[in-house]
């Protein structure tokens, strides 16, 4: 029998299971899809020409994530690749807001908005830079992080304790109202929030936006060679050079739990997996405590608390094997990885306004991938495999646009609101429509369908909002991988730190399994070959 089992072979599964074979533990992790990966793969399923990311595709946390560079995953073949700029958001008027690999050439930029807006820019960067690898580390480690924590107190005194504090917890319009004279500063860290689900007006909105533009001005937002999937194969490879297996097509069904203990897990399959040390569950929170754990094994506070437990915004999706480069009508995002499209601020603020109160938006705020302009081995020369995203409500109340979507998301609603993400993009690409090939369209449920940690399309494990993160994250009081149930540890982006691509979960999870060094045969035979169920 295995030392541990991992449900699920997303990225955190996959970099727990590799931190237990570093241990010298034997590892088995067990995947429900055909493939693993979670929400990083990649395929051609849009047109053969094209390789398209499923799912998430720029990574500023992973470039940025420790963890994930003490793997070394270079060595099994990943390469990391670059668009010229990191990432643009055009204005009806023609200008456009740039955030370049420099933060010299992004001053600049912001300059051309308002005079001393460069300045601003430069010294937000300089107290990143004094704070930033202070922040990763206490980001990425468990719940309270007690070293590094120390640590970024320490700085924090110094690079204006409270006053900066305060800028953080600030709703990010306000922020950028503070900082910036023009427009260009606050769209940066605005649209950037918006990669959560935080609008402008959310507190601590400011603090995110911050943090992932400076992650972009720092580390850009690198795309894998030859798609996301480069990624999974890199951390499958390791792993499996360690002894550690993927086997897919299981989808585990029941944590199994002895005396308070958990001893492996079922799967659809009848088959009883024995994990002699720990279960390891990249699974969302709702799905571990509310599915896979047998409700009598946990305090009933965890069950009453989950009923609370909050998701962040649905996703909807379309991919796009195009003939041609977007015909934008500002030339700077034409060399961008990621175009922001929205009009403006107050754009932002009525978009996150129409799903706060169940509609869908009629101008959704797009976030717009070019994947060729980052990596040239993503389609032919020339052409474009680009893709764009947007967010709706999951409880759907009403349509703001003129199509009466309802949120059934059937094949005329899904292709009605392809149609109304095409005609945005033609608001700042005219004839885009043009170059299209091919497109695929990913609703809520066809996201979840493919991955069950995206439920309903919530693509970061729950809300970043801060009523649920840190000691509250997944529930209050928690903030840490342990469960209730001694040796089961949750691995997945429902716990702290959160979504994004960068392991920390399943890092923080498996420290604390090898911490806790749970042996599961204390249990008994008996209690071992009641697991032993044949197919």
């Amino acid at each position: 029998m295995p030392d541990a089992v991992v449900i699920g072979a997303g990225p955190n599964g996959l970099v727990a299971a590799n931190l237990l074979a570093d241990a010298g533990w034997s590892v088995e992790v067990l995947e429900t899809q055909p493939e693993p990966g979670g929400a990083v793969r990649s395929d051609r399923g849009v047109h053969p020409d094209y390789v398209s990311d499923l799912f998430s595709a720029f990574y500023p946390l992973a470039a940025a994530s420790p963890i994930l560079a003490d793997l070394e995953l270079r060595r099994e073949g990943l390469s990391w690749e670059h668009a010229p700029r990191v990432l643009a958001h055009p204005l009806p008027d023609g200008r456009c807001a740039v955030l370049a690999p420099g933060a010299a050439d992004t001053a600049a930029n912001l300059d051309t908005f308002a005079p001393g807006d460069g300045a601003a820019w430069l010294e937000l960067h300089t107290t990143w830079n004094r704070l930033g690898p202070d922040i990763i580390r206490a980001l990425f480690t468990p719940f309270p992080p007690v070293r590094a924590g120390a640590r970024l107190a320490a700085r924090l005194r110094s690079a204006g304790g409270l006053r900066l504090i305060r800028s953080l917890v600030l709703p990010v319009r306000r922020l950028g109202e503070e900082q910036f004279r023009g427009e260009g500063g606050p769209l940066l860290l605005a649209g950037n929030a918006l990669h959560a689900d935080l609008g402008p007006e959310a507190a601590g909105s400011g603090g995110y936006g911050w943090l992932m533009s400076m992650l972009g001005q720092t580390y850009g937002f690198p795309v894998p060679t030859g798609g996301a999937g480069a990624l999974t194969g890199a951390l499958v490879r390791r792993l499996e050079r360690r002894g550690g297996a993927v086997r897919c097509g299981e989808r585990v069904t029941e944590v199994v739990v002895r005396g308070g203990r958990a001893v492996g897990v079922r799967t659809a399959g009848g088959e009883g997996v024995a994990a002699s040390r720990a279960v390891l569950a990249d699974v969302s929170a709702p799905v571990l405590y509310g599915t896979l754990v047998d409700a009598a094994h946990l305090p009933g506070r965890v069950l009453d608390d989950l009923r609370r437990f909050q998701w962040d915004f649905a996703t909807f999706k379309v991919d796009w094997a195009l003939g041609g480069p977007v015909p934008w009508t500002a030339p700077e995002a034409a060399t961008a990885g990621t175009v922001h499209l929205a009009d403006g601020v107050d754009g932002l603020t009525r978009f996150a306004a129409q799903i706060s109160m169940g509609q869908v938006p009629d101008r959704p705020f797009l976030l717009f991938g070019q994947m060729t302009t980052a990596d040239a081995t993503r389609s032919p020369a020339g052409t474009e495999s680009a893709w764009a995203y947007t967010h709706v409500p999951h409880r759907i109340k009403g349509d703001a646009g003129e199509d009466g979507l309802t949120g059934a998301w059937d094949p005329a609603e899904r292709e009605a609101m392809a149609d109304r993400i095409e005609s945005e993009v033609e608001r700042w690409a005219p004839d885009f429509r043009s170059r299209i090939r091919a497109r695929r369209i990913l609703a809520p449920p066809t996201l979840q369908s493919m991955d069950a940690n995206l439920h309903g399309g919530a693509i970061n494990g729950g809300t970043a909002a801060m009523h649920q993160q840190l000691v509250f994250r997944p529930t209050p009081g928690s903030g840490r991988p342990e469960t209730p149930v001694k040796g089961l540890y949750l691995a997945s982006a429902s716990a702290h730190p959160g979504g994004g691509v960068h392991g920390a979960p399943g890092a923080n999870a498996a420290r604390a399994a090898l911490r806790g060094r749970t042996d599961t045969r204390q249990a008994g035979p008996r209690e071992l070959r009641r697991m032993r169920v044949t197919r």
